[in-house]
């Protein structure tokens, strides 16, 4: 199994991120992936949140949906999305929360409404959904994403989604609570965030990746971490996991 898709990379690395956190809110597709191989791994006691209203998920079978019916499975607790969104999200019971975007700019803030001018754009996204509530409260987030520069744009054609704002002390001066991304996960590299600063930050390349092909996919000169190296690669174990047991039939692996 030392053959892997791009597309394992980044559920491996997403699952592995998960190594501190207690519970985490997540969606469906590769976020829902990567917190339940970190739950076969080396997070078996993460609580899996569902923003559709679900707590304390065992996902039976992979979810096609966060309506789908088998995310209740086992749960601690089905309810109300707006009582989920108030006393689990808002009230600081969200250590992670995986997150997905169409555009992000060099401090973390997501794009997922529009593409090109808002009253009359180019595309019409999905909007926020619960993006943008996630971000304030959970106390961290990971973004998980391809790299190009269609989503790695200097400026957002709207702002969906709060990162570090302006960089700086920004989001804490505007009263928001959680601490923002810490990560943004890639098909070629991870990314991390200067603490100081709010930027992101090139902190590994996956292996085979040269940083030139990093470098072509980001619209501003990003900035590489002192001790920037290579991805471990995904284990026999980890790929296993998610081909047998997560994703057999490989929609999204």
């Amino acid at each position: 199994m030392s053959e892997y898709t791009a597309s394992e990379m980044m559920i491996v690395s997403a699952s592995r991120a998960l190594h501190s956190a207690r519970s985490v809110l997540v969606g469906v597709g590769l976020p829902n992936i990567a917190c339940n191989l970190a739950r076969r791994t080396h997070a078996p006691d993460l609580i899996l949140i569902y923003e559709s209203g679900v707590l304390g998920a065992q996902p039976a079978r992979l979810p096609l949906s966060i309506g789908d019916p088998t995310i209740v499975s086992g749960a601690s607790w089905a309810g109300p999305m707006a009582d989920l969104f108030l006393y689990i999200l808002q009230g600081g019971w969200v250590d992670a929360a995986l997150l997905g975007t169409a555009q992000i700019d060099r401090f973390g803030n997501l794009n997922s409404t529009v593409i090109g001018d808002y009253s009359s754009p180019k595309v019409r996204l999905p909007g926020s959904g619960g993006a943008c509530d996630i971000a304030i409260n959970a106390r961290e987030t990971f973004i998980i994403t391809r790299l190009g520069k269609r989503t790695f744009v200097d400026v957002l054609d709207f702002q969906t989604t709060p990162g570090h704002l302006a960089g700086g002390r920004s989001r804490a001066e505007a009263g928001i609570p959680g601490a923002g991304p810490a990560q943004v996960i890639t098909d070629l590299a991870l990314f991390g965030f200067d603490l100081a600063s709010g930027e992101m930050e090139l902190a590994s390349l996956h292996p085979g990746v040269e940083l030139e092909q990093v470098e072509a996919g980001i619209d501003w000169p990003i900035k590489s971490h002192p001790g920037l190296g290579y991805t471990d690669p995904p284990s026999s174990e980890e790929l296993r996991i998610i081909r047998q047991d997560l994703d057999p039939e490989g929609l999204y692996r």
